[in-house]
């Protein structure tokens, strides 16, 4: 049976995956096991002459091969290794039987080729047209426990872009325990790796580090509740010497905003493993007869050119297949932010007053960050009540946003609904209602506590608080916080196996209906900035805060491992005050902008401090940004050099049809007689000649990529530079 992208060969039991450019290749083999053959750049033809047998020593064969010491699962390439096959290496799925055994043998029992994109009850997923999409399911199933696993593939044939999932179910009478479950394993017969994971901290996310696979086990991962700060669920697979232009490159990235664990392991036998999934930690996911469990999503890709072709095809995906609502595809508004203008000393009609200066200075929105609730004039209160404090605002919220609206600017608000201060009349009605553990004091962090998501009559009255907050004036914006890792993984009313789960399907639940009740609001994510920046909040916040840390130079470094994985459009990105809040660092007003524009645009300042000759150029910036912003957001993005490691950050856009260009750089180091550094472009017309639009000069699409145009040297530190380029002939 064939179905564009997905086909199948009955007299070999071959399932074929192509997309434009890769091929993905398992089959059945004659004991029911399904075996992957092959991921990679696209071929023809059956790979399973890969597959090679022979006395592997201690490595364990299954019944059914009888006296055959050649057949080992210890050394065969796996679509989904389970726990008690006799593979010794790192399971995807573990499964704790009603006697206590760890043991799931899974076999083929059938499969279902269907056109259009799967999509997951409860959970983020890439979603596509029915033309855009097929979906391979393959039911697996553990004859004694009557275990059924369908593997999902969702293959974007256009976007090279293959997506797995698994749905877990309890088809026997005894209750079982999944304690582990991955989405996608990727077992490499052949082939040394390098594993690209980011790494941070609060206020320093996405740091790129490069490792080779070697003998032994590997794993980043997060037990915070959160996708977390400290490594974001996303990787990349690489040979040894693939650069940003050049090699072979797979990505995985998980739709997931809790708990994760990606692995990657050299075996006994030179091969490789790599998988993504739920951490195994916090986690005993308890099914009872006919119940299901799904993993979340792994988004996977592939690419022979580099790391810089593969990020592309991210951006593509996540911003055309996973971002949605009414403005994924429009121009964001320009925004000013009360938070480092004010912090929580502020009243209504310094908001006002905010928005009449960012009115005169051009921009569109003003959000009201923390402390408009409740009993709110510090981090130490007030969360969890989420009734407008109009004693501090010294009006109603209505009458405040019909005053800013009259001023031409829209109005947006900070919220944080999955927090509550022990200070606070919600906690002091319910305490029963935060994560905490029976007889122990909690964890605390930043003096808050975590309500139970996990629950929906938590949800439920949260939600009305919300809505009736949202319901008092046209708010067209809203920033979602989350401001503490979750500790306690205790409910009062469910498993705690499956807390950290259930927590975050109760915080996507949330999310849902506020998009459905109010389609034409603008969420943008935070946790502290970037510790919950993923593709699972995307789906339904398609901007998240990239980091609390706005200094210029700090911010070249987090956006430049962001942009590994998740495209512009996606990334908030603020001109702050100087000396910088986080560093005390202080750089120009024009390199703090040309650091901006690299996302959503908007400022995080006092306008009333600046000097009139600022104000001026901020409105130039603004002026520049709307003819930019649809290019900066839609357009494909390179980047041209390692902040890393180079004296220069040099990024870049490109439309589709390579005729406009905007390039940016900012000098890192300056020393005395300074070498020059000459930036090479990416992605142009090689016979096209592209203008400098500011300085009139012309060059060749191909001078330019091969040989690069030079950066100006000057006197001063941390320059930045903005060159547009437009096609006047080819």
């Amino acid at each position: 049976m064939h179905i564009m992208a997905i086909n199948y060969q009955d007299e070999n039991h071959i399932f074929t995956l192509n997309t434009e450019h890769t091929t993905y290749q398992m089959q059945v083999d004659r004991y029911g096991f399904l075996l992957h053959l092959y991921y990679g750049a696209k071929v023809s033809g059956n790979m399973n002459y890969l597959l090679t047998y022979y006395d592997r020593g201690f490595s364990g064969n299954p019944a059914d091969v009888r006296e055959d010491r050649t057949y080992s699962m210890d050394a065969l390439p796996q679509e989904y290794p389970v726990m008690g096959t006799g593979d010794y290496r790192s399971s995807a799925l573990i499964i704790r039987n009603a006697d206590d055994s760890d043991c799931c043998d899974l076999r083929y029992v059938g499969y279902q080729i269907r056109k259009g994109k799967y999509v997951l009850k409860g959970l983020p997923a890439v979603y596509a047209a029915e033309e855009e999409a097929e979906t391979l399911e393959i039911v697996l199933e553990d004859a004694i426990s009557k275990v059924q696993v369908r593997l999902l593939y969702g293959v974007l044939e256009k976007d090279d872009i293959i997506t797995r999932s698994a749905v877990i179910t309890n088809c026997g009478k005894d209750e079982i325990l999944v304690e582990k479950a991955a989405s996608a394993c990727l077992d490499f017969i052949t082939g040394d790796f390098d594993l690209l994971s980011f790494y941070g901290r609060h206020a320093m996310e996405r740091n790129l580090q490069r490792e080779k696979i070697a003998h032994g086990n590997f794993m980043i991962g997060s037990r915070r509740g959160t996708s977390s700060h400290q490594y974001n669920p996303a990787v990349l697979v690489a040979g040894t010497n693939t650069t940003e232009d050049a090699g072979s490159c797979y990505g995985m990235v998980f739709v997931y905003s809790g708990n994760f664990r990606c692995e990657a392991e050299k075996d006994q036998y030179g091969q490789t493993r790599v998988m993504m999934g739920l951490h195994d930690e916090l986690f005993h996911y308890p099914l009872k007869q006919e119940e299901t469990l799904i993993v979340p999503e792994t988004i996977l890709s592939y690419s022979k050119e580099g790391f810089g072709q593969l990020s592309l095809q991210f951006h593509h995906c996540i911003r055309d297949h996973i971002c949605r609502g009414k403005y994924n595809k429009e121009v964001r508004p320009v925004l000013l932010n009360s938070w480092e203008a004010a912090y929580f000393d502020f009243n209504g009609e310094m908001i006002c007053k905010l928005a009449k200066e960012a009115a005169e200075l051009g921009m569109d929105l003003i959000v009201m960050d923390d402390g408009w609730f409740g009993k709110r004039e510090d981090d130490n209160s007030g969360l969890g009540d989420w009734q407008v404090n109009e004693e501090k605002l010294g009006c109603t919220l209505g009458e405040m946003i019909q005053r800013i609206n009259a001023l031409g600017v829209k109005f947006g608000i900070w919220i944080e609904p999955e927090m509550v201060s022990e200070d606070s009349d919600l906690y002091r009605r319910h305490p029963d209602w935060v994560l905490c553990i029976p007889g122990r004091k909690p964890v605390y962090s930043r003096n808050q506590l975590v309500l139970d998501f996990s629950r929906a009559e938590v949800r439920e009255a949260v939600f009305l608080q919300i809505c009736q907050v949202l319901d008092q004036g046209n708010i067209e914006y809203v920033k979602w916080d989350m401001n503490r890792s979750l500790s306690e993984a205790y409910s009062m009313e469910h498993h705690q196996g499956k807390v950290m789960y259930d927590y975050v399907l109760g915080v996507y639940e949330f999310l849902e209906r506020i998009i459905e009740r109010y389609p034409n609001l603008f969420i943008e994510g935070c946790s502290g900035g970037g510790g919950r920046f993923d593709a699972g909040m995307m789906y339904y916040t398609s901007q998240i805060w990239c980091s609390d840390n706005t200094d210029a130079i700090d911010r070249l470094r987090i956006q430049y491992g962001t942009s590994f994985f998740y495209p512009t459009a996606t990334v908030g990105s603020h001109v702050s005050a100087i000396p910088n809040h986080q560093t005390g660092r202080s750089t120009s007003l024009h390199t703090r902008g040309i650091v901006a524009m690299a996302g959503n645009f908007g400022y995080e300042l006092d306008p009333g401090k600046l000097t009139e000759e600022e104000k001026e150029a901020i409105r130039e910036q603004i002026k520049v940004y709307r003819g930019d912003a649809e290019l900066i957001q839609n357009g494909d993005y390179y980047r041209l050099s390692n902040p890393f490691l180079d004296e220069y950050a040099a990024w870049m856009f490109v439309s589709s049809d390579k005729k406009r260009v905007l390039l940016y750089a900012v000098m890192l180091e300056i020393h005395g007689n300074m070498t020059v550094n000459y930036v090479r472009l990416k992605g142009l017309l090689e016979d096209g000649i592209y203008q400098e639009v500011q300085t009139g000069k012309r060059y060749f699409g191909a001078a330019l990529m091969e040989a690069g145009i030079p950066l100006p040297v000057e006197l001063g530190e941390y320059l930045g530079y903005r060159m547009e380029f437009a096609v006047i002939d080819s």
